[in-house]
């Protein structure tokens, strides 16, 4: 009989699998639950949603990243339930006990309430989300391309972003090289005048995370690249075919692309959890849930603050909570003392296109331009998982910098509305 504690862990994503690989070689039973059979780098979901990568260039099957481990079973289900007090987790396969638990089952897009954006607008928090995104891109193009009123066509080529953190400032560079670029030679007939790309941001400055000097750089790179950067601008509602703002402005426009927030999994409220009003969970600093020493949570869902400032819902903080969260298990089993989690910053960086990027390091040393966009792509590439996915990222980069030509403008086939009275509708 088996008598190894067995170790539960709930999603696959930075948190999830660190914990894991940390566990591996202790003598528990570890159990990863995930929906999906692969791990999606989310920090480069953006260039999959403009036509930059492919979706299979960020994801990598967690079957082959633990096939290598002899105490770690992978099983792809979908979660319903934790009993917390039976210590059972239950999905939509079977009931899995558990004697330690780690939650890291990721964020969720957060609307604030905002009339008409669950319906209308395009979250970029997953790879489906990223190839409707594109897929939705790419055929504005060719509506716009056929389009012979000038209002619709403007509209169609009318793309708005609402967030400016550094997925809305990074999306917004790339798809302004995306059309600016390649597009403008595929479809000759459109007149660039006509593309407008807007980002919106609630506060008074991008980037706020980071120093005044990164700040203004951004800005000034946005507005080269012919990206009207509204600061100050609410949205109070999306429609159809608008997007109104705080001061009663209307913005005609199709697309509008959501990257203005997350909140956590709100599954962890139905499942008893203590949360905060963002969904997230509130652990204690061992990572802990107070009253279930035996549950962690980490990465996005766990709220956990630093000098009285949340921490950022990026992959080095869900990273090394679930090294943590995996080594504390390692040591409550050997009865030993825990440690509180301390957030090593490396620091933070964004790409805005071309040569263009901001850099803060070890908030003590920052980099623009050249230098600091060298430096993401070389952090970037060695974050990926996967050798294959290295070497296909770096060529399209390579392809994409050397010839001005971004090789993944393909539509991908999706389900089409019936034909009606011999009429494609």
């Amino acid at each position: 009989m088996n008598e190894r504690p067995k170790v539960v862990i709930v999603g696959a994503g930075f948190g999830g699998l660190w914990a894991t690989k940390t566990l591996a070689r202790s003598s528990v039973e570890v159990i990863l639950i995930d929906r999906n059979n692969y791990h999606t780098f989310f920090p480069l979901l953006y260039q999959v949603a403009a036509a930059e990568l492919e979706p299979v260039d960020i994801a990598y099957p967690v079957r082959t990243t633990l096939r290598k481990l002899s105490n770690v079973r992978f099983i792809m289900a979908e979660v319903n339930k934790v009993d917390l007090v039976a210590q059972v987790v239950e999905t939509d396969g079977s009931a899995i006990a558990y004697d330690y638990l780690i939650l890291a089952m990721g964020s969720r897009v957060h609307f604030f309430g905002v009339p008409g954006v669950d319906e209308f607008a395009y979250p970029l928090r997953t790879l489906e989300q990223a190839i409707t995104l594109r897929n939705h891109i790419l055929s504005c193009f060719e509506q716009a391309s056929c389009a012979a009123d000038a209002n619709h066509r403007r509209r169609l080529l009318t793309f708005v972003i609402v967030g400016g953190g550094p997925t809305g400032v990074e999306f917004a560079g790339a798809l302004a090289e995306l059309v600016y670029g390649s597009f403008m030679e595929d479809y000759p007939t459109l007149n660039t005048q006509d593309v407008r790309i807007v980002l919106l941001e609630a506060i008074g400055t991008v980037l706020s995370n980071l120093p005044e000097r990164l700040q203004h750089y951004t800005l000034t790179r946005l507005h080269e690249k012919h990206i009207e950067v509204r600061l100050k601008a609410q949205v109070t509602r999306v429609t159809y075919k608008t997007v109104q703002l705080n001061d009663g402005e209307i913005i005609p426009a199709e697309t509008v692309i959501w990257t203005a927030g997350v909140c956590g999994d709100p599954l962890a409220q139905i499942w008893g959890l203590p949360v905060t009003r963002t969904g997230q969970v509130r652990v204690k600093p061992t990572l802990q849930v107070e009253g279930h020493p035996e549950v962690y949570v980490i990465g996005d869902l766990a709220s956990v603050a630093e000098n009285n400032h949340p921490l950022p819902m990026v992959a080095p903080v869900a990273i090394q909570q679930g090294m943590l969260a995996a080594r504390n298990i390692i040591r409550q089993i050997n009865t030993q003392a825990l440690h509180a989690f301390d957030y090593k910053d490396m620091g933070t960086m964004a790409v805005i296109g071309r040569n263009a990027a901001v850099a803060n390091l070890l908030s003590r040393w920052s980099f623009t331009g050249f230098p600091a966009w060298l430096l993401w792509l070389g952090v970037h590439l060695l974050r990926l998982i996967g050798f294959r996915n290295r070497l296909v990222v770096l060529i399209n980069w390579a392809w994409d910098y050397l010839f001005y030509e971004r090789v993944v403008r393909l539509i991908l086939p999706r389900k089409r509305k019936p034909v009606s009275k011999g009429i494609l509708q």
